[in-house]
C-alpha cells in the first residue's frame, strides 16, 4: 500500500512540475514580448518592387457553401497585376458548393479574371491532398493559401510580396482576425486564444529567431520553399506544422506580419470547436512524432530546440490538466503534504493571465471589457481537457486520420442565422456525459477535501466543474430543439 501511495505523489509531482514549466513558458514568452522595442509595423523593411512576381492563391474548400461567395469575392478583389495572378479553388464538395463555386467562377471568368475550378472526386489526403493536387498546375513562384472563411483585405499580396525579396525566406503568415467574436460567449473566449497566440506568441517567435509555424491559412509560401522541404505530406492532421518545421530544419526562414490581420469566423457551436480543437491537438502529437527527435537532435541552439519542443508539446497542457484533476482526491486523502508544491505552480501560473492580459492591452477595446472574456477562457480550457487529452493519446499512436473539417456559417456578431443546413452541425458527442461525470467528480473532491486540505483546492476544483459544466451544457442546449446560448 505504501508503494502504491508513494507512486501517486511522484506521478503527482511530475504532473505539478510538468504543468509549471508550460506556465513559465508562457511567463518567459510574454516577457520577451514586453520587452521587445520593435515596431509594430513592417514599412521600411523591404525595397519597393519594381516587377512583380506571379502568384497563385490556392482555396481549398470542402461543403462551404455558406462562406465561398464571400472568399471569391474578396480574392478577386485583391490589388495585385492581373496578369501576375493565378486564382485556384481547390473544391473537394460532395453537397451542392460544387454547383454554386461552378456558377462563381464562371461569372469572374467571364470578367476576364485568372481563376479556376479544380474539383477532385477523390479526397485523398484531404486538404494537403488538395493543395498538392493543386500545385501540379500552379503558375505562381509564390503560394498564397485561403480557407474557406477568411476574408483578405485588397492590399493583402501587396504588403506580403515585398518581403520575399529576401532570398531566404520561405513563408510569410499574417494575423487572423475575426468576423463574430461578439457572436456568443464561446466566440468571445476563442478570440481571446486566438489573440493570444497571434499577438503574442507568433511575434515572439518570429522576433527572436524561434521555429515558428504557417497557421495553415493566411499565409503566403515560397514555392520553392515547399518543394525543397518535401511538399505537402498527409500523414498528420495537421499539414501545415508539419511542412513549416520541415522547411525551418532545411535552413529555411519564416516571418510573420501582426499588423497584417485577416478576419475569419471563430466556430460558435460546441461540437465543432471541440472538433477542430481534436484535429489540432492530435496532428501536433503526430508531428511531435514524426519531427521532433530530428529537432532535438540538431545542431541548432538550445534554446531554439527548447521553445520547439514546449512549441509543438503545447497541447500536452490538456492530458496534464486532467491528470491533476483526477489525482487530487487520492493525493488529498492519502499523501496531503504533497500540495506542499502548490506555491511552484502558483507562480508558473501566473504565465498564461499575464499572456492574454498583455494581448488584450494591444486591443482597440476597452480593456475591461476584453478581461470579461479571460475567465470564460479559463473555463474553456478547463472544459476541454478530456476532449483534447484524447487526441494526444491517438496523435502519438497514429499516423493521418480523417480530416474533419470545421463547419462555417458566414455568421456576423449578434446575427443568428435561422436556418442551418443539418449536415453544418456536429452531431453530439457521447463524451459530453463523461464532461458531466468530471464536472461531479471535481465538485465532489473540492468538497471533501477542502476542510482539511484548505480551502484553496475547492477554487480549483470549482474550476474543472464550471468548465466540464459549460463545455457540456451549451453542447446540450445547442443540439435542443432550439440552438442558442
Amino acid at each position: 500500500m505504501q508503494i502504491l501511495i508513494g507512486l501517486i505523489g511522484v506521478f503527482y509531482y511530475l504532473v505539478v512540475i510538468s504543468l509549471a514549466c508550460y506556465g513559465f513558458h508562457n511567463l518567459f514568452t510574454t516577457i520577451l514580448y514586453l520587452r521587445m522595442k520593435t515596431s509594430k509595423k513592417h514599412g521600411g523593411r523591404t525595397r519597393p518592387v519594381k516587377n512583380w512576381p506571379p502568384v497563385t492563391i490556392q482555396l481549398p474548400i470542402f461543403n462551404e457553401k455558406y462562406t465561398v461567395e464571400r472568399l471569391l469575392h474578396a480574392v478577386t478583389c485583391l490589388d495585385y497585376p492581373a496578369n501576375c495572378l493565378q486564382i485556384q479553388v481547390l473544391d473537394d464538395s460532395t453537397d451542392d458548393t460544387l454547383d454554386l463555386v461552378s456558377q462563381l467562377v464562371k461569372e469572374y471568368k467571364a470578367q476576364g479574371i485568372n481563376i479556376e475550378l479544380i474539383h477532385r472526386v477523390n479526397r485523398q489526403g484531404y486538404k494537403a491532398g488538395a493543395l498538392d493536387h493543386g500545385l501540379q498546375t500552379a503558375m505562381g513562384e509564390f503560394i498564397g493559401i485561403f480557407d474557406a472563411d477568411f476574408v483578405p483585405k485588397s492590399d493583402w499580396l501587396r504588403r506580403t510580396v515585398p518581403l520575399f525579396q529576401n532570398q531566404q525566406l520561405g513563408c510569410v503568415q499574417t494575423r487572423w482576425g475575426h468576423t463574430n467574436q461578439q457572436y456568443n460567449s464561446l466566440t468571445r473566449a476563442e478570440a481571446m486564444g486566438i489573440d493570444g497566440h497571434f499577438i503574442i506568441e507568433q511575434t515572439v517567435r518570429s522576433k527572436n529567431g524561434f521555429f515558428l509555424n504557417f497557421n495553415g491559412t493566411a499565409g503566403l509560401w515560397r514555392r520553392a520553399c515547399i518543394e525543397d522541404a518535401g511538399g505537402w505530406q498527409w500523414d498528420t492532421l495537421t499539414e501545415d506544422l508539419d511542412l513549416s518545421y520541415r522547411a525551418q530544419m532545411r535552413g529555411w526562414k519564416f516571418d510573420y506580419l501582426p499588423d497584417v490581420v485577416v478576419p475569419a469566423e471563430l466556430p460558435p457551436q460546441v461540437e465543432a470547436f471541440k472538433k477542430q480543437q481534436f484535429r489540432w491537438a492530435k496532428g501536433s502529437f503526430q508531428v511531435v512524432r514524426k519531427i521532433l527527435p530530428s529537432v532535438l537532435q540538431s545542431g541548432l541552439s538550445w534554446r531554439v530546440r527548447l521553445m520547439a519542443l514546449l512549441h509543438l508539446t503545447g497541447y500536452f497542457v490538456h492530458p496534464l490538466m486532467l491528470s491533476l484533476l483526477l489525482l487530487t482526491l487520492p493525493v488529498g486523502l492519502l499523501f496531503p503534504e504533497a500540495f506542499n508544491i502548490y506555491p511552484i505552480s502558483i507562480v508558473a501560473g501566473l504565465g498564461p493571465p499575464l499572456l492574454y492580459v498583455t494581448a488584450t492591452a494591444t486591443q482597440k477595446t476597452s480593456f475591461l471589457k476584453r478581461m470579461k472574456c479571460f475567465p470564460l477562457l479559463v473555463i474553456v480550457g478547463f472544459g476541454l481537457s478530456l476532449s483534447t487529452s484524447i487526441a494526444v493519446i491517438e496523435g502519438l499512436f497514429s499516423k493521418g486520420g480523417a480530416f474533419i473539417r470545421t463547419p462555417k456559417l458566414n455568421l456576423e456578431n449578434n446575427k443568428p442565422r435561422n436556418k442551418i443546413d443539418r449536415a453544418y452541425v456536429e452531431p453530439l458527442s457521447s463524451l459530453v456525459w463523461v464532461e458531466i461525470a468530471l464536472g461531479v467528480y471535481a465538485l465532489i473532491t473540492g468538497i471533501v477535501l477542502a476542510s482539511y486540505s484548505g480551502w484553496s483546492i475547492l477554487f480549483w476544483m470549482i474550476l474543472y466543474m464550471l468548465g466540464f459544466f459549460y463545455i457540456a451544457g451549451l453542447n446540450l442546449i445547442q443540439h435542443g430543439p432550439q440552438t442558442g446560448d
